[in-house]
């Protein structure tokens, strides 16, 4: 629901209050929220919507504003300021406990705690938590749970209620405490821009207006450091690992508007103190740029060490692992079996259906043959799974191949406690990004070999570096690329087409015949969003599971460039859920709404859950009461309490960069002119190539004649590949190790 259109006014603001009798939107992320509330005249309830801190159920609340007629909702309060303050009654201080604000306290034990105590409920919870025992069946342990949980909540309050015109959210504001505790409010007094650095979820624009408000000057040194990494920080998120001095300062001037010796000196202060690095020019973040010399110079050791044990005889058990598989290797393939077997580290890449897997089995069956470990990973949970199934052997994310200790707070296997392996297989890795790729290469012994296979063409990883793009430009390591399709694959549209974008060719279509038989591939031309939308909910709901058997529950994703405006993952999977689960157990926190059933996408790393970014999974549990949930994901359960659920969001749809490494049975693909900024060949390449039954492009032609033609790949500043060219110019390695 969007925000009214507020009427001018030179009249004072009206005040109201009421009871809040229940929240209709809440955006965690901003604050803005629309409730609907019991005046204190008794009358018709009225709809409030304005920016607030946390708001509860059965609050008192006291708004100041101006009604305003809304275009679509009609006449609401529009507030400018909104304060509420726990409630008074009985009867509120139930609904007050029962909406969910302590955690462990839901409906029912709401109702025990007020039949027992009545209006002194909320006082002897603070006050007097021991007298909680004269509940019948409150024992000790929840007595204490209730009592901590009563404290967290009054100082998140307290932290929220300073930060409330500042669009931070409540589970920003869980955040801001757990990492800073009763110090909170000081801390953030003291330098706001700290939060940039340390919360998750929380950037420099939400800083920067917490420092304006406080009156920090726009040119203060806190400022000046924190807008020069905000900008490095931009950067990353676009995939660089470094801005030359001259763009970041520049950069820097036009975002903050101070003058340039302010950020200069703010430079040459964070260089000194550590923590930026300066590389000829080019400033790097010092992890990331430890992180990129690391990964070049153990890459470089690799190929330089000899190989402990050369493989024997590989040529005679290709040809009987050929006869059992009923295959025939293809002379790239073979070429490419011929450089993996002879080469330390190897590269091997190339589109779908060119047999990649094939050689990965063909790598691992000859590995177990001469009794080497082999080690199989991906960088997703989704990806790890096909790799299994492919190879019928053990393959693991690269998270849980390294182990994280939450104690230690880093990874079990490092330099210092290596993995046990003669050969390490990675898959998908264009989708591995640079301190990944440094964490797991600090664990290879410098015994192993490793393959590293993946496609190209597809889009690059998430976070920053272009590993794969930047290995094979390289020359150092060996690579093979695989161009011819396999006979079977060739009947396949899905890889037709793939190909086809991949050359700049335009998409080969079934023909419009209603006789035709099946196709993989279809394109349906839509030029509204409102017809992009009503196509895509009849295609999952409706169509595709009639006509190909499928479950859209867990069979069909919806892909699409971008996560906001209406044809974005967010509204489409509001759209999906109210089409797909709309009925149920169901646990709505702050507007959002989960469900049993519901597919739900971890969005950060969460290591101490072992749930990673970009783990799909199924919601198989919830409890209202506790406003706790369960998601079955792929490596297994992990559960979230309400503090933790903005780690989630729905999966039905979601963005193409999140579908790198994951396969789907459908994928359903939007793409319309209004993503023109993200039209590219590798974002369209990237989304065919998610489908491995069924692909179903709704949208503009337009569009998809756009992305073909834009083969501009957008250059990631980045240094391994010259590093590798340098430390092999340097006489640092050899190219390969003979087997």
């Amino acid at each position: 629901m969007g925000e009214p259109n507020r009427q001018n006014s030179n009249t004072e603001p009206e005040i109201i209050t009421g009871v809040v009798e229940r929240i209709v939107y809440r955006d965690e992320e901003t604050g803005y929220t629309v409730c609907a509330i019991q005046p204190a005249r008794r009358g018709p309830e009225v709809i409030v919507a304005g920016t607030c801190a946390a708001i509860w159920v059965g609050e008192l609340l006291r708004a100041e504003g101006r009604w305003t007629e809304h275009p679509k909702h009609g006449r609401q309060f529009a507030a400018e300021r909104i304060t509420s303050t726990e409630p008074v009654s009985a009867e509120g201080i139930e609904r007050y406990l029962g909406s969910g604000i302590i955690k462990g306290v839901g409906k029912k034990m709401a109702a025990r705690l007020v039949r027992r105590f009545g209006v002194d409920t909320l006082r002897i919870i603070e006050k007097e938590s021991a007298r909680l025992l004269e509940v019948p069946g409150l024992g000790a342990m929840r007595r204490e749970e209730i009592r901590r949980a009563w404290a967290e909540q009054k100082a998140v309050r307290d932290i929220m209620i300073f930060l409330q015109s500042h669009s931070v959210g409540p589970a920003m504001a869980h955040r801001i405490y757990k990492r800073y505790g009763d110090q909170a409010v000081a801390l953030v007094q003291d330098n706001p821009y700290r939060l940039c650095r340390d919360i998750w979820g929380i950037g420099f624009k939400t800083a920067d207006r917490i420092a304006q408000s406080l009156g920090i000057p726009r040119d203060s040194p806190y400022r000046a450091l924190a807008g020069v990494e905000y900008v490095l920080q931009m950067l990353e998120e676009e995939g660089h690992c470094f801005a030359t001095r001259e763009a970041l300062r520049e950069e820097a001037e036009r975002l903050l508007e101070i003058p340039a010796s302010v950020l200069e000196q703010a430079i040459s202060d964070a260089l000194m103190s550590g923590r930026l690095m300066d590389d000829g020019g080019k400033i790097y973040r010092t992890d990331l740029y430890a992180a990129e010399v690391a990964v070049a110079d153990k890459l470089l050791r690799l190929l330089s060490t000899p190989l402990s044990v050369p493989l024997t005889n590989w040529n005679g058990m290709l040809q009987e692992i050929a006869l059992r598989l009923a295959i025939r290797f293809s002379p790239d393939q073979q070429a490419a079996l011929d450089t993996v077997f002879r080469s330390k580290l190897s590269i091997l890449t190339g589109g779908p259906g060119v047999g990649k897997t094939t050689i990965v089995k063909a790598l691992t069956e000859v590995y177990k043959a001469q009794r080497l470990k082999v080690l199989l990973a991906a960088p997703t949970g989704r990806a790890a799974k096909r790799l299994e199934e492919a190879t019928g052997s053990r393959a693991q994310t690269i998270h849980r191949l390294l182990g994280y200790n939450p104690t230690r707070k880093g990874f079990e296997h490092d330099a210092h406690h290596p993995l046990v392996a003669d050969a390490l297989i990675l898959d998908e890795c264009s989708m591995i990004d640079l301190p990944l790729m440094d964490a797991l290469l600090a664990a290879v012994p410098e015994r192993a070999r490793v393959v590293f296979v993946g496609d190209v063409d597809q889009l690059p990883s998430i976070g920053p570096g272009n590993l794969l793009r930047d290995m094979i430009d390289s020359r150092v390591i060996p690579c093979c690329r695989l161009h011819t399709i396999y006979r079977q694959s060739e009947k396949s549209r899905i890889i037709l087409n793939a190909h086809r974008v991949n050359q700049g060719l335009s998409l080969v279509l079934p023909p419009r015949d209603k006789e035709a038989p099946l196709s993989d591939f279809y394109f349906i031309s839509q030029e509204s969003p409102d017809e992009i939308l009503r196509t895509v909910l009849s295609l999952v709901t409706e169509r595709i599971p009639s006509r190909f058997r499928l479950d859209p529950k867990t069979d069909v994703q919806v892909l699409t460039p971008m996560r906001k405006n209406e044809l974005g993952s967010e509204n489409l999977n509001r759209l999906l859920q109210e089409a797909l689960n709309p009925k149920g157990l169901s646990l709505e926190r702050g507007g959002r709404i989960f469900r049993v059933g519901d597919r739900v996408l971890q969005i950060c790393n969460n290591y101490g859950k072992g749930a990673f970014n970009g783990d799909i999974g199924l919601i198989h549990s919830l409890d209202p009461e506790t406003v706790r949930l369960t998601v079955q994901f792929d490596s297994g359960p992990v559960e979230y309490d309400a503090h933790e659920l903005d780690e989630l969001e729905l999966a039905y749809a979601c963005s193409i960069h999140k579908s790198q490494g994951s396969e789907y049975p459908a994928v359903v693909i939007v793409l319309a002119t209004q993503h023109f900024k993200l039209l590219q060949r590798n974002l369209l390449y990237t989304a065919i190539t998610r489908g491995k039954k069924l692909v179903c492009l709704v949208g503009s032609l337009k569009a998809v004649y756009i992305a073909i033609r834009n083969n501009r790949l957008i250059e990631r500043q980045t240094g391994l590949k010259e590093r590798l060219i340098a430390g092999r110019l340097a006489g640092n390695t050899a190219l390969s190790g003979k087997g």
